[in-house]
């Protein structure tokens, strides 16, 4: 039997943990509060302004709760805000604040840093190789 140590899958998921663990150290060591996750949502609703609860979900690999709970902590940070649908009044708009924008323009620096690190001896055929690789994989298991 392999051990885990030797299966891509185990080294995948271990390396991403402990990548988002680095990165949230040194969020905390710079002095931002804002965590990995709560970036990830206004990352992606400043690059996708009409996108539904479930379609971020789906973005930011987190169930319904929990997108909803980060939703609540960034609108009482004043990173967020919501609005109702007026075509639909069920469903809620996101916007992104001055606050907000401001602090994903912050973290930015930051965010290459830790990018940097982690990439450190890893060359750009390599990069695009993995890439390509996890593309592959992606592809497969969406089948």
């Amino acid at each position: 039997m392999e051990k885990l140590v030797n299966i891509i899958f185990y080294n995948i998921d271990h390396s991403i943990r402990l990548y988002r663990m680095f990165a949230q150290k040194k969020l905390r060591e710079h002095g931002f509060k804002i965590t990995i996750d709560q970036w990830l949502v206004i990352k992606c609703i400043l690059e996708n302004p009409d996108i539904t609860q479930h379609e971020l979900s789906e973005l930011v690999f987190k169930d319904n709760a929990s997108v909803t709970r980060i939703i609540d902590l960034l609108i009482k940070a004043g990173y967020l805000e919501k609005e109702t649908n007026p075509e639909d009044r069920r469903k809620f708009m996101l916007h992104v604040t001055k606050e907000g924008e401001e602090v994903i323009r912050n973290v930015h620096e930051v965010v290459l840093q830790n990018r940097s690190i982690a990439l450190n001896g890893i060359n750009q055929k390599e990069l695009e190789t993995a890439d390509a690789v996890l593309r592959k994989i992606i592809a497969n298991c969406k089948q």
